[in-house]
């Protein structure tokens, strides 16, 4: 059996936890990289969440993509693919010590990706991103839906994110997303 979904309410330890791993990838990864950033439901002041902090760091394009999984790989994350996601490359925490810096702290829960800045994966992050923190009465509504899901799919990942998709197409179809787009993201969240 999965680990059951989990929803808390927010924490302002998800900004600091973010902000010392991002100080870890731009010491690595400077000259690769154009930025990293806290996206998902951990990046939104006052939203309930799964706590699991979400990290993009974004690249020009995917030509340094190897230098890049090379230079993760000794921090303890092993590169993954895309898994069904497009312009979206995802790395998995080899240990709770990753990423490994020297500290021997065990660093909470996170999820790393590497998009191009011109990703369409990167663009759906940052427009729900952006609209859940400047419209606070939808990221609540967001969070009593995401309550909810996980109260009645505990232990289902897939009909989770499947039910949740609708209110995240809602938005992105506000935020400059072409149909095509919009169906692409559609399929790639209700695939999982």
């Amino acid at each position: 059996m999965s680990e059951p979904i989990i929803i808390e309410d927010y924490s302002p330890a998800w900004s600091n936890t973010f902000e010392a791993l991002k100080a870890i990838y731009q010491s690595h990864l400077h000259q690769l990289i154009v930025g990293v950033e806290h996206v998902g439901s951990t990046s939104v002041v006052g939203l309930a969440a799964k706590p699991v902090i979400d990290i993009d760091i974004i690249i020009t394009n995917l030509e340094n993509l190897n230098t890049i999984i090379k230079k993760l790989k000794p921090l303890g994350y092993t590169h993954r693919g895309n898994l069904g996601i497009s312009d979206r490359e995802a790395f998995k925490c080899d240990t709770a010590y990753t990423p490994i810096d020297g500290s021997e702290k065990i660093w909470p829960k996170h999820h790393l990706y590497v998009c191009p800045s011109d990703s369409v994966s990167l663009r759906n992050h940052l427009t729900l991103r952006n609209f859940l923190r400047n419209n606070p009465q939808k990221a609540k509504e967001y969070g009593e839906l995401k309550k909810q899901l996980a109260q009645e799919n505990p232990y289902s990942i897939d009909k989770y994110i499947e039910q949740k998709t609708p209110f995240i197409i809602d938005i992105l179809k506000n935020g400059g997303f072409t149909e095509t787009e919009i169906l692409n993201i559609t399929q790639e969240n209700i695939q999982k």
